[in-house]
């Protein structure tokens, strides 16, 4: 298990804060793109790079590295915002956002854009990427770890549930998936547009360990994280409850936040709140 020091929360939570502002300044440029759950997922992505994860910048293709499937790919730029954070680009490939040609898509291309482990984007297949990497690990004996990150109206696929069953059929204790439950999808609450409800419980029925913490406090992500290495012979979903457009006041908790990038005054507000 890994120490958790001020230090650490230090320093996770001063990465998630430039993650928010990276990626309101890029959507903002890019004038389109997924603002919402971007900055809901970001505390729990920054615990992931700057805490956990066994990862090389210099060496993206290190075999013995850990991997990381950004399921609900629609949120790249939390992505995008952790991977030029922690070295794998320069900073200024932000500034080419969903730009014609850019390496940073809409949605993350692993063909493209060093570190990214998954093209993902349709809803439900990242974290079959995930079982499918868990699985290749366990049966090359590697020592590698893989996380993924869904959304809660994600999780209304049915194939979430199909790799999910797989996951617990062959024993991935290697695999933790998140899922950020912000509450909202594009059309509105979750549990209105077609209720995956109980999450936790849910889980529990397909053979996972199932921990469910506050998804912005970085001691309690931290913590799951050591939990989830304990577990033997079953993977591990962690139930992260957080806030859609985390950081952003007038952004919080509204829906219509989901696929709209800020205006530029939006930008401005949202830079000064997050400064």
């Amino acid at each position: 298990m890994k120490e958790i020091t001020e230090q650490s929360v230090t320093i996770t939570t001063e990465k998630a804060r430039q993650m928010r502002r990276n990626i309101i300044s890029m959507l903002g440029q890019a004038g389109s793109g997924h603002t919402g759950g971007s900055l809901s997922a970001s505390d729990i992505v920054a615990c992931l790079y700057f805490w956990e994860m066994n990862i090389d910048p210099k060496n993206p293709g290190w075999e013995a590295r850990d991997r990381f499937v950004l399921s609900k790919g629609h949120a790249a730029p939390v992505l995008y915002a952790a991977l030029a954070e922690k070295g794998f680009f320069p900073q200024d490939y932000l500034n080419r956002l969903r730009k014609l040609g850019s390496p940073l898509q809409g949605h993350p291309d692993m063909r493209k854009l060093p570190g990214v482990e998954a093209s993902t984007g349709s809803l439900g297949q990242g974290i079959s990427w995930a079982v499918g990497m868990a699985l290749a690990g366990k049966m090359d004996q590697k020592p590698y770890r893989v996380y993924a990150l869904l959304g809660d109206g994600e999780i209304e696929e049915g194939m979430v549930w199909e790799a999910s069953m797989a996951a617990a059929h062959y024993k991935l204790d290697n695999l933790t998936a998140f899922i950020d439950n912000n509450g909202l999808q594009i059309d509105g609450r979750v549990e209105e547009v077609m209720s995956p409800l109980p999450i936790p419980d849910k889980f529990r029925a397909f053979g996972w360990e199932v921990l469910e913490i506050d998804g912005h406090d970085h001691r309690q992500i931290m913590q799951a994280l050591n939990t989830a290495r304990t577990v033997q012979n079953r993977p591990t979903a962690v139930i992260a409850h957080t806030i859609k457009g985390k950081g952003c006041s007038f952004m919080e908790n509204r829906a219509e936040w989901h696929g709209v990038a800020p205006k530029p005054d939006e930008v401005e507000k949202a830079l000064a709140e997050l400064s």
